[in-house]
């Protein structure tokens, strides 16, 4: 069974920053691509940024230059660095572990940015 936490979310003022975590048990980690959406109220989740198993990246638009997301195979967990951070951005962070046709997902963690 594999397990997926986030940590890290929080209220914060626009323009400054965030740091969430994402722990994940079981071995199968470092072998599968690892993601973070988002879902905003009366919004559908939406794929934030997403790291494979060689540390390539990929990011929406609307965060490219302000987040960033990385990986630690060793520790099975992955972050995602978000500055500049906007009032659009305020959502319930989701982070996942894709492996093959199965997606494990976190239980959420909320992000409010305030104007």
């Amino acid at each position: 069974q594999v397990q997926v936490v986030e940590s890290g979310g929080g209220l914060v003022q626009a323009g400054g920053f965030l740091r969430l975590s994402c722990a994940t048990s079981g071995s199968i980690f470092s072998f599968h691509v690892m993601a973070w959406y988002r879902q905003a109220p009366g919004k559908q989740r939406e794929l934030v940024a997403l790291i494979n198993s060689g540390g390539g990246t990929n990011y929406a638009d609307s965060v490219k230059g302000r987040f960033s997301i990385s990986r630690d195979n060793a520790k099975n967990t992955v972050t995602l660095q978000m500055n500049s951070l906007k009032p659009e951005d305020t959502a319930v962070y989701y982070c996942t572990l894709i492996a093959g046709p199965y997606n494990y997902w976190g239980q959420g963690t909320q992000v409010t940015v305030s104007s």
